[in-house]
């Protein structure tokens, strides 16, 4: 795979290769289409912040003329900003960054984002319902173009999914992967990937589905502008996307109500005075919204039944590779 990715102006003159990128081509353009039609504005955010977001984990710092920035984790903030705004409904596909020294076969330090945010929803039911609808005509527009010449080269066969998908909770997920068996599942707050695959393999048995929503995660293991459910504010108001086995999405509802959003960023022990432009977003009325990060390369190495992420970007960044 170096060797190749080494050579990746020859490698990419194969037939196989190249379909990878007129798939994704289409995929694009699916997307694009749907959101048209449905009244979404597009953004462009920043690239280059200021401050840290969120945590602080897993950032690029750059020298900025006398001083240090960021190359952005993820256009979430400003997704927001856009809701504060009044655009109602907006998505934004474009490159996101993550220090992360994992070499694994689907991480990446530098990888395109597809992003979108939704006003006035009234949980995060609304977004799921969203979203199953929006990958739904994409996967329908591949499997029209691209469906036959994907199983011949790749053994692949692009399912058109039926909606809606199925949703588990995760205390239920759990439950369901400690009844067949499957290791350390107990003492996770979050599922790993080995759980992630046993439960796309138990959804595709009782549901007969290739996707699957995984919901409410405790507020330990999600951001603190995440919206927490009034029943039981130890849970959020949030979900994964699950597709063959791999994490697709993370999505939420966002909490709106400037108050709340201070007291849960000091609950987790965020610096707010770093963040004090994003919270100033929500102190004059912002509506209710949510929305979804998705990465677009998980998306084609399993549309396309390719097993690293290396295969699916035109050139790939990780913590050893800057070239070609």
């Amino acid at each position: 795979m170096d060797k190749r990715i080494d050579w990746r102006y020859l490698d990419l003159r194969r037939p196989e290769r190249r379909l990878i990128f007129e798939v994704q081509t289409t995929v694009e353009h699916a997307m694009r289409e749907f959101w048209r039609k449905q009244g979404f504005i597009e953004l462009h955010s920043p690239k280059l912040m200021g401050s840290a977001s969120e945590s602080g984990a897993e950032l690029f710092k750059v020298e900025y003329f006398d001083r240090t920035a960021y190359l952005a984790q993820s256009p979430q903030f400003y997704k927001q900003m856009a809701m504060a705004a009044g655009f109602g409904r907006v998505f934004e596909v474009g490159p996101v960054f993550r220090a992360n020294p994992s070499f694994t076969s689907r991480h990446d330090t530098e990888f395109t984002s597809v992003d979108v945010e939704i006003s006035w929803i009234d949980s995060h039911e609304d977004v799921m319902a969203f979203e199953e609808a929006w990958l739904a005509h994409v996967l329908e527009g591949v499997a029209r173009e691209h469906g036959e010449i994907v199983e011949k080269t790749f053994g692949s066969q692009v399912v058109v999914p039926s909606l809606p998908f199925p949703r588990i909770t995760l205390a239920n997920a759990k439950e369901m992967l400690r009844e067949q068996g499957v290791p350390g599942v107990g003492g996770q707050l979050d599922l790993d990937p080995v759980s992630e695959r046993a439960l796309s393999e138990l959804v595709k048995e009782r549901y007969g589905h290739e996707f699957a929503f995984v919901t409410d995660y405790p507020k330990s293991v999600r951001p603190f502008y995440h919206m927490r459910h009034a029943a039981d504010a130890g849970l959020t108001k949030s979900f994964d996307l699950l597709w063959r086995g791999l994490e697709l999405t993370t999505g939420a509802q966002r909490e709106h109500r400037y108050e709340q959003l201070v007291a849960q960023a000091s609950e987790k022990g965020v610096e707010t005075e770093s963040i004090q432009y994003y919270l100033d977003f929500f102190r004059f009325g912002c509506p209710p919204h949510g929305g979804f990060g998705f990465g677009l390369t998980r998306l084609l190495m399993r549309l396309l039944a390719q097993d690293n992420v290396r295969e699916v970007t035109f050139l790939y960044r990780g913590p050893h590779r800057l070239t070609p």
